[in-house]
């Protein structure tokens, strides 16, 4: 498959070539026939993108301070890393795709294979997109009609919130896009429309669909002309899809509105409210999300679960499916709106169009290619590499931030032979893949566990699909490297073990690795250094301060995340754990109480571990610090001496003869140690870094803490 991506370090878009997404469940793998480029959207990220350091940097001011707020935390060299490697990622762009189905996932089953449908699909000749962001396209509407379908619902769910009535009087501020189709859709529901823009073309196009006219740059003054087109005593409602800094349009629509009047802003502009404005009129100001009730809720968006009709009646798929029934009886005309047309392999030119002319409209892109070719699931990305010996030749499965930032530069660097790299969509693997030199990139999972000619498998994936992954790789007798967790699950667990003590029954048994990282960081190998000659008992006290996350992110769900103590905790218990060198016997922990104002409170919580030689520590890991306070420090106390570590930036000692301070200019958390001796264990032949045993225990401390939390 072909997709389009937008650099958003240096500008520039281009068009990538990926494996196809493989259907998984709730989706739909669909055929592009035509996208519609969204101007106003796509202008404003190609801008964006093309911008220097500091326009960035003012466009998003709530990203500078989370940048600051790193540097405090984690250093100024760290951080820039950070920030690149962020702006490195190239965003896929586009959101309006009209298509075919060609398969169906599990779930899905409303659809059929051949149906003609619109999605918020991305500019891709294939795009896999969940079964709540699909609908299918009466049989006379055409693609190039039908295209439409998504902006058109943005104007729709704005026309929502207004709750527009028939004779009353709407002005439409910004008639791009959008804004010609709301006035359309209010004009269908009896409003009276006035029209304002800057854009003489399009308000005559406004004027083509019924509405009323006012263009600010040839004098008029949208107040008093709003004022005149309701006969004197306001407008009822004002929707905003206009797209510009200025604050003007709030400004106006205010002044314009009658007592009690509605403004809907479905566009971005300034936002500087005047408070005597909306306070003597007691006007009702309202922000429209996207296109309808179900946007940026992953229940919905992709586990598929609807809303119930009865309570909710416009989701956003409802929403295409109104605007779809609209174009079939005639209520929407998009086919002025079309100015451009352009292949899809000539896609550079209309986002040079996009940006150097601001009149344009409906640009489409036609996917003519042969569809049978667009399904390749193994793709080849750089020439095939010799491989010798016991090298380590890898495949990874996940290219996520963590994968494609961390790991897989760790592991380059570390000499591991990069064959394959695995994702269910396609696209990042492709990236990814290139950039650090893998030769394929693949969406079947399964063939390139399979690949004779890869000896390791790494797994970087959500963690519910650790345990399945761990035991593909061992009983295809492959070497493993898992990122925390190895399960999530007391039964995962178990069959990850099972699956482990078979497979080092073979002739050449493969290496089980975990990727507990932090013990061996610089930091934690000269604390280890300090602390092993002393045979008294140690007291260990670790702090988390982990941030606050969401509770609808995946991380936080039991069933795909596992919760955090069992996903980010587990560093900590297996760090204890190396340092106090023995073996972990007792396991007491206790969290936050039950309270309305905390939705999660898993994530805040004790944990005390007594280990066989006599030492204990706690783990206090919470997510309700400030953001400016160190994210980590460790503390050791024995023997009359004391460790602390800040951040894995600052060691200090205290009572120690010979050492003081062990500082770093940029924090290092042991990501590639970790993964150098990994790798060199399997190209020497020596002993795995983590010992079976202590993986293994480590997992079942974890899972055995969150269950014992989750009781309480």
């Amino acid at each position: 498959m072909k997709q389009i991506l937008q650099d958003m370090a240096k500008g520039g878009s281009s068009i990538v070539e990926a494996p196809s997404p493989q259907t998984t469940k709730g989706h739909l793998v669909i055929d592009t026939a035509t996208t519609l480029i969204s101007a106003g959207t796509e202008r404003m990220l190609v801008d964006f993108g093309k911008a220097n350091f500091i326009d960035k940097a003012r466009a998003q001011p709530d990203k500078v301070k989370m940048v600051l707020e790193k540097m405090q935390t984690d250093g100024v060299m760290t951080t820039i890393e950070a920030v690149k490697s962020k702006l490195a990622q190239p965003l896929p762009l586009g959101y309006c795709n009209v298509g075919t189905v060609q398969s169906v996932g599990k779930g899905a089953d409303y659809f059929k294979v051949g149906d003609r449908v619109v999605s918020n699909g991305p500019h891709a000749d294939v795009v896999r997109v969940a079964k709540n962001l699909v609908a299918k396209i009466p049989d006379n509407v055409s693609v190039e009609e039908a295209s439409f379908t998504v902006v058109a619902s943005i104007g729709l769910q704005g026309i929502r919130l207004a709750k527009p009535t028939m004779g009353e009087c709407f002005v439409v501020t910004g008639v791009g896009l959008i804004g010609l189709l709301t006035v359309q859709m209010l004009r269908a529901q009896g409003c009276r429309v006035l029209a304002i823009d800057f854009d003489q073309s399009k308000l005559d196009l406004a004027k083509q669909f019924g509405a009323v006219t006012c263009n600010p740059g040839k004098g008029e003054d949208p107040v008093a002309v709003g004022m005149a087109f309701s006969r004197g005593v306001g407008v009822d409602g004002v929707i905003i899809t206009a797209s510009t800094k200025s604050n003007d349009p709030v400004t106006q629509a205010a002044r314009m509105s009658r007592k009690r009047g509605r403004i809907i802003l479905v566009g971005v502009i300034g936002l500087e409210l005047s408070r005597a404005d909306f306070y003597e009129k007691e006007l009702t100001f309202q922000v429209s999300c996207s296109y309808g009730p179900g946007r940026y809720d992953s229940n919905y968006e992709e586990q598929g679960n609807d809303y119930p009709l009865a309570f909710v009646r416009w989701t956003q798929q409802r929403n295409f499916e109104a605007i779809l029934d609209m174009m079939s009886g005639g209520q929407i005309d998009v086919k002025p709106l079309i100015s451009h047309r352009f292949k899809f392999e000539n896609a550079s030119d209309a986002y040079d169009l996009l940006t150097s002319d601001k009149s344009a409209l409906g640009i489409l892109l036609q996917f003519e290619s042969d569809v049978a070719s667009r399904h390749e699931t193994t793709i080849k990305l750089n020439s095939v590499a010799n491989y010798e010996g016991n090298e380590p030749v890898v495949g990874f499965i996940g290219a996520g931030n963590y994968a494609s930032r961390v790991l897989i530069p760790a592991f380059k660097e570390a000499g591991a032979k990069l064959h394959c790299i695995s994702t269910s969509g396609g696209i990042n693997g492709a990236i990814h893949g290139e950039k650090a030199g893998f030769t394929e990139a693949t969406t079947d999972t399964q063939s390139m566990i399979e690949n004779q000619a890869i000896n390791t498998i790494a797994i970087v994936t959500r963690h519910n699909s650790h345990a399945y992954f761990v035991q593909e790789a061992l009983k295809a007798g492959k070497n493993v490297f898992v990122e925390k967790p190895l399960a999530i699950t007391s039964e995962e667990l178990a069959e990850v073990k099972s699956a482990y003590e078979k497979a080092i029954e073979a002739d050449k048994p493969p290496k089980l690795m975990v990727g507990f990282n932090r013990r061996f960081s610089p930091h934690i190998q000269k604390m280890k250094t300090l602390l092993d000659p002393i045979k008294e008992p140690k007291s260990f006290i670790m702090t988390m301060n982990a941030g606050c996350i969401p509770a609808d992110h995946w991380t936080q769900d039991n069933e795909v995340g596992g919760g955090r103590i069992i996903g980010e905790a587990c560093h900590f218990i297996d760090l204890m754990r190396y340092l106090a060198g023995s073996e972990i016997t007792s396991v007491q922990a206790r969290r936050m109480g039950d309270t309305n104002t905390v939705e999660v409170t898993e994530d805040k919580a004790a944990i005390i571990l007594g280990f066989a030689d006599g030492s204990f520590g706690t783990i206090h890991y919470f997510a309700n610090g400030a953001a400016s306070f160190p994210k980590e420090r460790i503390e050791v106390f024995t023997a009359g001496k004391v460790l602390q570590l800040d951040n894995f930036v600052k060691l200090k000692g205290f009572g120690w003869k010979g050492f003081k301070k062990m500082n770093l200019w940029k924090q290092d958390k042991g990501q590639k140690l970790c993964s150098k001796l990994f790798l060199d264990s399997i190209k020497n032949g020596t002993a795995s870094p983590i010992s079976a045993e202590e993986i293994f225990e480590v997992a079942r401390i974890s899972i055995d803490i969150a269950e014992q939390l989750r009781k309480q």
